[in-house]
């Protein structure tokens, strides 16, 4: 049976490297597996109408075997992280396959000779298209549905790309706090340490308003360029860039999971949550939110109870206040308040104890790992 590598050059062929996923059995045949929202994957493509891709370039391939889709790899340079960390990095995401050896190596090859051709000379990944967006191959926690912007994938993927020459370089975690079980109750000492930080701090929550929205999500924009700036991997959003994210999670965002820490009437940090929905999005098989889609979402967004808490950041200067227990401490009895049956956070870096530390404290647990992988371009 031949196999072919198709480059993807044309913008009306967009649309078959979008629909690959639908292609593999071993997705649509998986329970755990949410299909995504095509259009949401277009605009994430779209070079033209995304601002990532003004300092941003990509390429699209999809493997075919005897004109059957088989797998899809997008190949990424990023010059925006490439001029802040001063390396030549490129970057691969929107990574499916089936179970063949010789289609993941094909995929990765092509990624790679692109990347080489614009003087690169390392590929990482899963990106899609970027650390700010979904990221991560999941290697353990494969058992349940995956949350609203967080990948799934079948265990089989991390072997296909061990064998295609790549190397684990960085773990990403999903913490589950089980909100909604009875056993489940915040132990005193953190609720101690968080009043007892409150006192000091004269911190004060403010929840963001639909009549300042935008006013609100300038602040976040900075907060969240300046909390995440030493991160690993991190790159700074554009203002374009997270204008367009805002607007994209607004239809789900609900006020009191949604506000910014103040101290004494100065932003110092925020918190960003989300219901799950793609507890609504498994209901949609085609992907499509026209004609039926829609249905789902408008009329399911209220039954929501699972969360995932997407962003989560203080300050570097008021890290040492105890403001960062308070902030999940509140968020806490915020989701308990709503009846949330239970939240995910994510993703966490394997190696910032500074975050995981007052998340295990609140009773949070590792369920979920995803890994970004590297290899040389030679």
């Amino acid at each position: 049976m031949s196999l072919e590598i198709v480059p993807v050059e044309r913008n009306r062929d967009l649309a078959a490297f979008v629909d690959v996923p639908w292609r593999l059995p071993d997705l649509v045949n998986s329970p755990q597996w949410v299909p995504p929202l095509r259009m949401m994957v277009r605009e994430l493509l779209d070079t033209k109408g995304n601002p990532f891709y003004a300092k941003a370039d990509r390429a699209l391939f999809i493997a075919r075997r005897d004109d059957v889709p088989v797998g899809r790899i997008a190949a990424i340079e990023n010059r925006a992280h490439n001029e802040l960390h001063g390396d030549r990095v490129g970057f691969f995401g929107f990574f499916e396959v089936r179970n063949d050896a010789e289609v993941a190596g094909r995929l990765v090859a092509a990624a790679s000779a692109w990347l080489k051709g614009r003087g690169l000379t390392a590929m990482r990944g899963p990106v899609s298209p970027s650390t700010n967006h979904e990221c991560g191959l999941l290697v353990d926690g494969f058992d349940q549905p995956h949350m609203f912007l967080t990948p799934w994938n079948p265990p089989f993927y991390e072997s296909r790309l061990v064998e295609a020459g790549l190397a684990p370089i960085k773990d990403l975690l999903g913490y589950w706090l089980p909100l909604g079980d009875p056993a489940f109750s915040v132990p005193q000492r953190f609720a101690t340490l968080a009043q007892r930080a409150k006192t000091k701090s004269h911190l004060t929550f403010r929840d963001m308003r639909s009549d300042r929205y935008w006013d609100d999500v300038a602040i976040c924009w900075d907060l969240y360029n300046e909390v995440w700036a030493k991160n690993w991997g991190f790159v700074p959003m554009s203002r374009d860039e997270f204008m367009q994210m805002a607007k994209d999670v607004k239809p789900l965002l609900l006020p009191q999971f949604a506000f910014v820490a103040e101290i004494r009437g100065a932003p110092a940090g925020f918190m960003l949550t989300v219901p799950d929905a793609n507890v609504l999005f498994k209901r949609i098989r085609s992907g499509r939110l026209f004609p039926f889609g829609l249905f789902h979402i408008v009329f399911g967004k209220s039954r929501l109870r699972t969360l995932r808490v997407m962003a989560l950041g203080i300050k570097e200067e008021f890290r040492t206040r105890g403001i960062l227990p308070l902030l999940i401490h509140e968020a806490g009895l915020r989701a308990a308040a709503f009846g949330a049956t239970g939240a995910e956070l994510s993703w966490v870096l394997e190696d910032n104890q500074a975050i995981r530390q007052p998340i295990e404290a609140l009773g949070g647990r590792i369920y979920r790992r995803w890994r970004i992988f590297e290899q040389l371009i030679r």
